[in-house]
């Protein structure tokens, strides 16, 4: 007899030995099902168990059940549980029900020799109940061994102990309760409830408590906003009396700067765990984005694992909690996983906690997503997945135990799926009747968890008293916490952020370097040992590099920027690079790591300098990827406020790839979350007529984020403002992100050079004057980047002497006490134009004519391209035409547009 049932795996069983009592205690129906089913048990007594086909029949009858037996297992609440597969019939092996008192040896199984019924008992027992998992398209032998001792072992049931089970009660009431009180108590506000997968909060618990006995010391947790406010109340313990101030929207109470809604908000907390261990947890602030925070968290602990050195992924783990829909559909999560065993990305495996509503906001699987499971993604991985059922908690901790355990012994990323329901719309707000009736009928009668596990453990004889005490004690905490006073919470510049300053300020940070110093550091980052074999080419480019420093003159952009990581280093400053082409340079100007030609051995000179002073210096080659990239690398930066953290686009025009990670995290965490970073941002841009993708990396996008001194935003000129750049950023008191716009073709032109007095004398200079005698000027030219040597040499090559240019180097925050010096001495009417290449929708213009008008008292002519949907053309030769036209407008006595 076959059907299909609504109910779990464990009110089937409790059916069947009431059944097995006494037959008059379950109905008919189900009497006529348990004697069928022990019928097609029953093995003939007079058959013969001879050794022919049937031990490989069963050995491939074992690989079916760990390959398929997920596809019978009970894992949905809202759906019927499924009791036989086709692929599962015995008659398909060659065997019968005549065979199940057969006893075989198998072999790769936990028993020597059982009987065939006792085998299927086993495998259906530990994959086809409330855990279904999928492992057998990891191909490496080991890790699927160790897998199956585990589970067939203990059937895939934990065998909780009463104490345990009471524990376990007690955050799921915890967890319904919270989400009762707040409905009740700020009706209509939006809160975004776990309620439907209230088991998590017991799985989380569970989770970190293990975590804390096998030794991990941190857990670094990413989730979206469903269920975060039950987390922070419940795993975090956030004080209860300051969510609820939040939801009072007393603004006076913690807010810094403009904040943002309670459920984006991270947190932080030690963890007391039984027998005196304790855990540091922590919750990654986020924004609406869906997954957008997955390679923040990974970044944060990879970094917080390299302070820990060869032990780090032992000891810090990543948590990431994702929603069935968002997993599938976003493409961040793809881009993340991919980071996952790659050299420089790698953090010894991450916990993927995929809750399943079953619904994202209000469609149903069948039209988000194209597989079978919201999790196949992984697969990409091998990583193991469990499938889960959100009402059988204590399925939930065996799979919890299973997952953290194999991360810890295999370094890989584990999946946990735990299907559940949204037991109200989108947010509270919504009405899910609109969309999905019949589903939502289903969800209207279907009790909590805890109610589930409550009756569960009463009918295992634990007394109703101890189980209304528990709901009771919850009940009443909560009311308590509405009466108190919100608690003072710790303030975010602790630990390695102490000494860091809130406050931007434009003062003058000391960046030069002695020259005997330089040139000690020159000797080092050319240095080529014996036995290495590099490209000819590139031991052409060390001499060269070398001969700069030492002679002095005509230091390039690549041996500056060179210094300025040597000098860092040398103070033991750690630097991290990332990119598409880091180690090369994607125009060939770094060569940070060398490559010897007879071996392929690699060889990064600037390491020996690092491994001399203390720290290190990482620079990586990326996967191609800008979103998960540079969200990896921002989040390393936020663990690392006194080491240069670095992203560098192929190309900057390709930055836009990584919107989401710029736009809610680099530029608005330190107004949002009071959450800086010291991030730096390698930006190629430049007009050289590479058309509209390898052209601009539109400043424009990040001035318009520009407020309240967020950002730096600069486009430097010379190889050794680059330097002071990037050595200003880890020497001035404060962090921001800085994004530089670097150069291409002036890479190696022969204006754009520096001497060594430039490196060890001065300083940044946010705006560059010119030297230019000021008493016959009648036109002043102000520009950025890389336009001012086609300015210069055109001014040179016409002999003009009436016009001075001013390079405004960092564009925001505007330095206008160095702008009034650059200025004095011109005459007040004197002729001001912005010159730029880019178009005029674009570049700078039309950001900063406003503030440079107020600082000048007048308007400014615009000279460059005319506005455009591209960027740039993609033509050659119409560039070149229109590069040489705004040239010569803009020395001209009254310009014409292109």
């Amino acid at each position: 007899m076959s059907f299909a049932i609504n109910v779990g795996p464990q009110w089937l069983e409790a059916q069947y030995l009431l059944w097995r009592d006494d037959p008059s205690k379950v109905t008919a129906d189900w009497r006529g099902f348990f004697e069928g089913y022990e019928l097609g048990c029953q093995a003939d007594s007079d058959h013969q168990c001879t050794q022919d086909h049937r031990p490989a029949a069963v050995q491939t009858l074992i690989r079916r059940y760990r390959e398929i037996g997920h596809t019978l297992a009970c894992t949905n609440p809202l759906s019927p549980c499924t009791f036989n597969h086709p692929e599962l019939r015995l008659e398909l092996f060659g065997l019968s029900n005549s065979d199940l008192n057969c006893v075989f040896a198998p072999a790769d199984f936990i028993l020597p020799q059982a009987k065939l019924g006792e085998i299927i008992e086993i495998l259906q027992h530990t994959y086809c109940r409330s855990i279904g998992v999928e492992y057998m398209h990891n191909p490496i032998p080991a890790e699927r061994g160790w897998l199956q001792e585990r589970m067939e072992t203990s059937r895939n049931n934990p065998h909780l102990g009463r104490d345990k089970q009471l524990a376990v009660l007690r955050k799921l009431q915890q967890a319904t309760s919270f989400e009762r009180f707040l409905h009740k108590k700020f009706l209509g506000q939006k809160r975004f409830s776990l309620e439907g997968g209230e088991s998590v909060i017991a799985l989380l618990d569970h989770l970190i408590n293990h975590a804390a006995h096998i030794g991990l010391q941190d857990i670094i947790i990413g989730m979206a906003h469903r269920g975060r406010l039950n987390v922070l109340a419940n795993i975090f313990d956030k004080p209860l009396e300051n969510i609820f101030t939040e939801f009072k929207d007393n603004s006076e109470y913690q807010v810094v700067g403009e904040g943002d809604v309670k459920y984006h908000k991270g947190f932080s907390t030690n963890r007391d765990i039984a027998g005196g261990r304790q855990i540091h947890i922590s919750l990654a602030s986020n924004p609406s984005h869906l997954e957008a925070v997955d390679p923040v968290v990974v970044g944060k602990s990879r970094a917080r694992q390299d302070a820990l050195g060869s032990a780090g992924p032992k000891l810090i783990l990543p948590l990431l909690i994702h929603g069935d829909s968002a997993f599938a559909g976003q493409g961040v999560v793809a881009e993340t996983l991919n980071l996952s065993a790659l050299e420089g990305y790698s953090t010894g495996g991450t916990l993927h906690l995929v809750i399943n509503n079953q619904i994202g906001f209000t469609t149903l699987p069948a039209d988000s997503r194209s597989t079978c499971y919201p999790t196949d993604i992984a697969k990409m991985l091998m990583a193991p997945i469990f499938h889960v059922h959100g009402d059988d908690p204590e399925a939930l901790l065996q799979a919890a135990d299973l997952a953290l355990d194999f991360r810890q012994e295999f370094g890989r990323d584990v999946v946990i799926e735990v299907l559940c329901f949204r037991r109200h719309g989108h947010n509270e707000g919504d009405e899910p009747f609109f969309t999905q009736p019949l589903m939502y009928e289903k969800i209207k009668t279907h009790p909590p968890a805890a109610d589930i596990y409550s009756q569960q453990l009463l009918d295992q004889g634990i007394a109703a008293d101890i189980l209304a005490q528990i709901r009771n004690e919850v009940e009443n905490e909560l009311e308590e916490a509405l009466k108190r006073p919100e608690q003072k919470l710790p303030e975010p510049f602790k630990l390695k952020w102490s000494g860091v300053l809130r406050d931007y300020s434009f003062a003058p940070v000391a960046t030069s370097v002695a020259q005997e110093k330089l040139k000690e550091l020159g000797a080092l980052i050319t240095r080529i040992p014996a036995g290495f074999t590099p490209h000819k080419k590139i031991a052409g480019l060390m001499k060269r590099r070398l001969a700069q420093i030492t002679q002095g003159d005509q230091i390039d952009w690549g041996t500056g920027e060179a210094l300025a990581f040597a000098s860092l280093l040398a103070e033991g400053k750690t630097i991290r690079l990332s990119g598409q082409d880091s180690r090369r340079g994607t125009f060939n100007h770094r060569h940070a790591t060398l490559i010897d030609m007879r071996s392929a051995a690699r060889l990064t000179p600037l390491e020996e300098i690092a491994t001399h002073n203390n720290c290190r210096f990482h620079v990586h080659n990326s996967s191609l990827s800008e979103f998960a990239v540079l969200g990896f690398e921002y989040g390393y930066s936020v663990e690392n406020p006194h080491g240069l953290t670095i992203w560098e686009a192929q190309f900057g025009d390709f930055a836009n790839g990584a919107q989401v990670i710029i736009d809610q995290f680099i530029s608005s965490s330190g107004t949002k979350w009071e959450r800086f970073s010291a991030l730096t941002m390698l930006l190629p841009h430049g007009y050289e007529g590479q058309g509209p993708e390898h052209s601009s990396a539109r400043i424009e996008r990040y001035l318009q984020l520009c407020a309240d001194d967020n950002l730096q935003i600069v486009y430097p000129t010379t190889p050794a403002q680059l330097f002071h750049l990037l050595r200003r950023q880890l020497h001035q008191p404060f962090r921001r992100p800085l994004i530089v716009f670097t150069p291409k073709g002036m890479l190696r032109h022969p204006l754009c050079v520096s001497t060594i007095t430039d490196f060890t004398a001065g300083h940044f200079k946010n705006i560059i004057a010119d030297d230019l005698a000021k008493h016959g000027v009648k036109r002043l030219l102000f520009c950025s980047g890389r336009i001012y040597y086609d300015l210069l040499q055109y001014r040179q090559q016409q002999k003009i002497s009436d016009t001075a240019l001013i390079r405004i180097e960092q564009l925001y925050p505007l330095d206008s006490a160095q702008l009034q010096t650059a200025l004095e001495g011109y005459p007040k009417k004197t002729l001001c134009r912005w010159v730029q290449e880019e178009t005029a929708n674009g570049g700078a213009w039309q950001q900063i004519r406003d503030e440079l008008a107020a600082q000048l008292g007048h308007p400014l002519e615009y000279v460059g391209r005319r506005a455009s949907a591209s960027t740039a053309s993609g033509s050659h030769r119409t560039h070149n035409e229109e590069q040489q036209h705004l040239i010569a407008q803009a020395f001209a006595a009254e310009p014409r547009g292109l």
